[in-house]
């Protein structure tokens, strides 16, 4: 058995560490003092390695999931920290699944679902759902050719969700990059964590609702985005026609290399043919347009490198630790 990389795995696979610093930077990111990379090494030492596994074996049968599993970690982490409160079904504050950027695009739960399964019959009440959902995405982004960085452990589940929070605190596509700079500060992270970050789209689908506004109403004009590449317009018109039945139609984020993690994505927007509006308008201002042209014109180390550090930092929000928030039995629902 083969993935993407060429590496032969089997159930509980092992990839060794000296591998790992050849076929990509090997990232030791600043730590919260709270978390540490070696938390459940006696209480559950074969933890990175069930993970490795499902998420494989997720992406045998689908391609997607690896774009879905970081997305549905970062929109964990951006409403009120990373606490796995984006797996809860329900809560008095009603299910972040079911807040309008999440609900029906959301994916990936079951993934979550079938590692805890996994991990609570082996370390029972030991593993949070969040330090797997974290895992996950890490795992899930080294897989389809992106960087590998160690993942500092200890988060604790939330006992709550949010939809309302998930509403307003989660970026939208067609919001200014002014108001989704300040949801990044606001999180305690900056300007250049959110280029790095946008470069997630180098993997994964957007549904068609998303930017069709770009396609045939740009701003209230009546005509398509005078920015977008002519030959990438046709071509999403026909994915996206002009008309509520395709509003749930899925075009890739990057057409290029719709499946793999790279660089392709600021490629892309040098070239305008990003497909959100929010991604195209980061070519819009100085320092976001200096960053992409740096990221798509040099080795994609640079980008590898600044992407795993970035994860980290977005991995520390608002954790849960100690004696805070509590070890979920199943990540759908509260103790």
């Amino acid at each position: 058995m083969l993935t993407a990389m060429g590496q032969k795995l089997f159930p509980y696979f092992t990839i060794p560490f000296c591998l790992m610093l050849f076929l990509s930077p090997l990232i030791l990111p600043l730590v919260s003092s709270q978390l540490n990379y070696n938390f459940y090494d006696y209480s559950c030492p074969r933890l990175s390695n069930m993970v490795r596994y499902f998420v494989w074996s997720a992406l045998k049968n689908d391609t997607r999931i690896a774009a879905s599993l970081l997305r549905l970690h970062f929109h964990d982490c951006f409403v009120n920290g990373c606490d796995g409160s984006v797996l809860l079904d329900d809560s008095k504050d009603g299910s972040e699944k079911n807040a309008f950027p999440n609900r029906q695009s959301l994916r990936g739960f079951e993934v979550i679902d079938n590692i805890k399964a996994d991990v609570e019959r082996f370390c029972p009440s030991t593993v949070s759902c969040a330090d797997i959902l974290t895992l996950a995405a890490s795992e899930a982004v080294y897989q389809v050719g992106g960087p590998y960085w160690r993942v500092p452990l200890g988060r604790r589940d939330g006992t709550t969700a949010n939809e309302m929070d998930a509403n307003t605190q989660l970026p939208s596509p067609v919001e200014p990059l002014q108001n989704i700079t300040a949801k990044f500060i606001s999180k305690g992270l900056d300007l250049k964590d959110l280029v790095v970050l946008s470069g997630g789209h180098t993997i994964g689908f957007a549904q068609c609702f998303t930017f069709k506004g770009r396609l045939f109403d740009f701003k209230g004009s009546g005509k398509p985005d005078p920015s977008l590449d002519p030959s990438s317009l046709s071509n999403l018109q026909s994915k996206c026609p002009n008309r509520d039945a395709s509003n749930r139609n899925l075009a890739p984020l990057d057409s290029t290399s719709t499946d793999r993690f790279d660089n392709a994505y600021y490629t892309n927007l040098k070239s305008n043919t990003g497909l959100l509006e929010s991604d195209q308008a980061l070519m819009g201002d100085p320092q976001t347009a200096a960053m992409v042209n740096f990221y798509s014109s040099m080795n994609q180390y640079y980008f590898y490198n600044d992407f795993s550090a970035s994860m980290a930092k977005l991995g520390n929000v608002g954790v849960l630790t100690g004696q805070n928030g509590q070890i979920r039995k199943k990540c759908g629902a509260v103790n």
